[in-house]
């Protein structure tokens, strides 16, 4: 199976792609970070992306479902594509997350990248969503549009740095940016 990362900062759009790649029939697996964000925003910590500890629970649930992911069964007769996997993030992007908030790399995010890159879990060639022109707050997502673009240069800078080349998915219409992501991927 291939799997491909699908990865851009807040305010690309990505969340509304991998919908339609799902509806498409492709299997996504889904980000990590909101979640974290969200569980420990009901255990009542308003900010827990202020505690250096959030990059190892982001880097933790993105493993476990990479590896529910690898077994997970799928059909053609269903019309769904069995052999291509989309990713929402990687562990790069959690590294880019730790130099983003000035946070140092722990051992776990350390042991993740290096285990990603030896087992070559993800296609070398990443889905690179460019930003839309604006940022739409929401609980998990507090950050402003000129932020966004700070973060999105600093996704850049470590994909590259770790390797990877990087497909950039230009703004355009939905249907647009669905075409060119499987242009890119030979779809």
């Amino acid at each position: 199976m291939k799997r491909f990362i699908l990865t851009g900062a807040p305010g690309s759009g990505k969340t509304t792609l991998l919908r339609q790649l799902e509806v498409e029939g492709f299997s996504v697996v889904e980000e990590a970070a909101t979640d974290v964000i969200a569980l420990q925003q009901a255990q009542g910590i308003s900010e827990p992306w202020t505690d250096p500890s959030f990059i190892d629970a982001v880097v933790d649930l993105q493993r476990r479902r990479e590896g529910r992911a690898a077994f997970e069964p799928l059909d053609p007769q269903f019309g769904l594509h069995f052999d291509v996997q989309f990713h929402d993030r990687s562990v790069v992007c959690a590294a880019a997350l730790a130099v983003y908030l000035g946070f140092p790399f722990s051992g776990l995010l350390k042991w993740e990248l290096e285990r990603v890159r030896c087992e070559e879990v993800f296609q070398r060639k990443v889905l690179f969503v460019r930003n839309l022109g604006f940022v739409a707050p929401t609980e998990a997502r507090r950050i402003s549009y000129e932020e966004s673009l700070r973060f999105e240069a600093i996704h850049e800078r470590i994909y590259l740095e770790h390797g990877y080349e990087l497909i950039i998915i230009g703004p355009g219409t939905l249907a647009d940016r669905i075409a060119a992501i499987l242009r890119a991927i030979g779809v």
